[in-house]
């Protein structure tokens, strides 16, 4: 056993991004967190291969990533996603600004008059400079925290594109799947239409009484609302993958007529340090960073700030005059501030920076064992899919064998259609199980990549 994989690098980033060492309060919040093993627990046999990226090409199918790689480019949210990056970048540049000399250059002009009629012109120009020492570190500590919240904002963006491209797929296979269904149960009223004109012939003849003959009705007007929810549950996938495209949702999109291969799982036993690779753990540790540095920075907040000033002007009546030596003027000082009181502002900064600080990293730990839970189970549904998968094969296989020869029988004279069509039922509920099953498992294996940091590129 041994502690989360990513505390120790968590620990190394921020002992070189602040000087100041962690608080009690978040040392004891990072030691709470339970530990994990190294590898992960559920194991299932003849799970062979190798985690690797380009999941979304792994599943061979030219269509699928298509769409993916235009949901990359027009989905909405991601654009939304790519313009908080921009931002973040813009309010850590703001942040790292004041490390920089600042120059401005100010001007005026007046006019003012006297009672007997004397008009004055004056017209300043004077450039100012200004520089804020970093002594305590807090300019830098700001800076950097700027830098490691647009970071983590990178980290998100980069999380939001492979959460995209796993949605889009699950909404991919939901189309296909329900396309195959809407074929199932087609295929199953035109089973129910031959019972129904069947038992209609034979109670004619007193071969069946009336309750077979509603009875069979009853199965194919069930069959009937079954179809029609069926086609209206392919039209809601279909919407739902367009808007995931940016499309408008018009129910259109193309889409394949069969599921892909399900490719080889993971392998079990993989080392927990897969997670590190996860952008929206990155994000959560680098939000830990930036909570240590703006921690810092409040804290720096309460001691003196020495800034330098300079100012160069000239003033004249003429516009043209400005540079004669006799109108220029200069100044340089030194300015120290310290806060005296504030009414307790600068302690309820620090205090709000240390609120933040714990909360960021109650956030990270839990981050983190939400991504090993999602791993953990999605090894484990992978495994229960597989055999549910393998039982569900051989019950349509022996229905196709038992339908096959039922037919046979049918040919020869000793059954009769009816039991001909009762077996097939059987066969097409077994190939609307075995396709759900095969949905199901491809979701799982998509959600399994994502949760493991896999990316679609």
């Amino acid at each position: 056993m041994k502690p989360i994989a990513l505390l120790p690098l968590t620990f190394g980033l921020l002992a070189c991004a602040t000087p100041t060492p962690p608080d009690a309060a978040a040392r004891a919040a990072l030691e709470s967190l339970p530990e994990t093993p190294e590898a992960f627990e559920f194991d299932v046999d003849n799970f062979p291969g190798a985690v690797e990226t380009g999941w979304i090409e792994r599943l061979g199918d030219p269509a699928l990533t298509g769409l993916v790689r235009e949901a990359q480019e027009n989905n909405r949210d991601l654009q939304a996603a790519a313009a908080s990056v921009d931002r973040a970048w813009a309010l850590a540049g703001q942040a790292g600004a004041g490390l920089s000399p600042q120059l401005s250059l100010g001007s005026a002009s007046s006019r003012s008059g006297s009672g007997d009629g004397r008009n004055f012109d004056a017209n300043s120009l004077a450039p100012r400079a200004g520089w804020e020492l970093d002594i305590w570190g807090r300019l830098a500590a700001g800076a950097q925290a700027g830098v490691l919240g647009a970071q983590a904002a990178e980290a998100d963006y980069a999380f939001s594109r492979y959460s995209i491209a796993a949605a889009v797929a699950r909404a991919y296979f939901l189309a296909i799947d329900a396309g195959r269904q809407v074929d199932i149960v087609s295929a199953t009223v035109d089973s129910l239409t031959e019972i129904v004109r069947i038992t209609d012939v034979q109670f004619e003849f007193g071969m069946v009484t009336s309750q077979e003959v509603l009875l069979s009705r009853s199965d194919l007007a069930t069959a009937r609302a079954n179809l029609v929810a069926a086609r209206g549950a392919r039209r809601d996938a279909l919407r739902a993958l367009e808007a995931l495209l940016g499309r408008y949702p018009a129910a259109d999109v193309e889409v394949s007529a069969d599921l892909p291969n399900m490719p080889r799982p993971p392998p079990p036993g993989m080392p927990s340090e897969l997670l590190e690779r996860r952008p929206d753990i990155v994000a959560a540790e680098r939000r830990v960073a930036a909570a240590f540095n703006s921690l810092d920075a409040a804290r720096a907040a309460r001691l003196p700030s020495v800034s330098l000033t300079g100012e160069l002007g000239g003033a004249s009546a003429d516009l043209l005059d400005f540079l004669n030596p006799a109108n220029l003027a200069w100044m340089a000082a030194v300015n120290l501030t310290s806060p005296l009181i504030d009414g307790g502002l600068a302690q309820s900064q620090i205090d709000q920076a240390s609120a933040d600080q714990r909360r960021a990293i109650a956030e990270y730990g839990q981050a983190v064992l939400d991504a090993f839970r999602e791993v953990e189970a999605g090894l484990d549904q992978l495994g229960v899919l597989e055999e549910q998968t393998r039982s569900t094969v051989a019950a349509a296989e022996a229905a196709g064998d038992a339908l096959r020869i039922s037919r046979l029988r049918y040919d020869e004279g000793e059954t009769d259609l009816l039991e001909v069509l009762a077996i097939q039922q059987r066969l097409f509920s077994s190939e609307a199980d075995l396709s759900s099953l095969r949905r199901a498992w491809l979701d799982s294996w998509v959600h399994l990549n994502l949760a493991l940091g896999g990316d679609w590129e």
